[in-house]
């Protein structure tokens, strides 16, 4: 388990840039913009992270290595953009429930969440899935997003207009397929918390949204289709900025479900 004063430590350590590199940032599109991104240190949620820096975002990254994190600020520093780091396992809840009351007092709002983060697991029969396989994808998948939600949204409602966004996972090759019982329930289940949470803050500054993107060549789907060629997908730079196209024009409605 990551520790709270961890977490605080390493937000401390790394929120910082010069002038020098905010220079080098070619665009101020999300300047004073904070975006918090799950799954940020690599696939779709790396080039989020990249892109949106590189247009003035501060990013809180969340990632489960402390190396791999530290690649990412390394990246992001070197566009001139700034990164808070933020090691975390999402099957730690309780770490999770620390998350929000130590982000206030340092940034005291938050633009944009993009929960990014998943866990496919072993593809194999509901029947041969065991307790522990089920539990931590469900814990990845949704748990984790409920928590996220409940500590993250004091400060989504401290910003001028704010957007939690969901990645889903919902395409025909996967939806309700043999052997994928535990991760598309888990998917599932998030559409409708996330449909749920949507009409409790119609009144808000504040909207959740999910984004089912087309397949793309992350490592995720990989394991899923060993045998795919990977150069007839998506790539995630191309997603990622098709998502970042979306929270520029928000003309999207709270309650959402949008592909790319």
């Amino acid at each position: 388990m990551v520790p709270r004063f961890f977490i605080l430590r390493k937000a401390l350590r790394f929120d910082k840039s010069s002038p020098h590199d905010e220079e080098k940032s070619v665009q101020q599109t999300f300047e004073n913009k904070t975006v918090l991104i799950t799954g940020a240190t690599r696939g779709l949620g790396q080039q989020l992270a990249l892109s949106l820096a590189k247009q003035g975002a501060h990013i809180i990254a969340l990632g489960r290595t402390v190396g791999a994190l530290e690649d990412l600020d390394d990246q992001i520093k070197s566009l001139g953009g700034q990164c808070t780091l933020t090691p975390l396992d999402l099957i730690d809840i309780e770490t999770i429930d620390a998350l929000g009351p130590t982000l206030f007092p340092r940034f005291n709002k938050l633009d944009f969440f993009i929960a990014n983060a998943a866990y496919l697991g072993a593809l194999s029969p509901v029947t041969h899935t065991n307790t522990q396989e089920w539990s931590k994808i469900l814990t990845t998948n949704l748990t984790a997003n409920f928590a996220l939600i409940r500590t993250l949204d004091p400060l989504l409602r401290q910003a001028e207009t704010a957007t939690a966004l969901f990645i889903t996972d919902n395409n025909e090759d996967n939806r309700s397929a043999a052997y994928w019982g535990p991760y598309s329930a888990s998917k599932a289940a998030l559409e409708s918390l996330v449909s749920s949470y949507a009409k409790e803050i119609h009144e808000t500054n504040v909207k959740a949204i999910t984004i089912n993107p087309a397949p793309m060549g992350t490592a995720l789907r990989r394991k899923a289709y060993p045998g795919e060629d990977q150069s007839t997908l998506t790539n995630t730079t191309t997603t990622a900025q098709h998502i970042i196209e979306k929270l520029l024009e928000n003309n999207y409605a709270n309650g959402d479900q949008l592909t790319v």
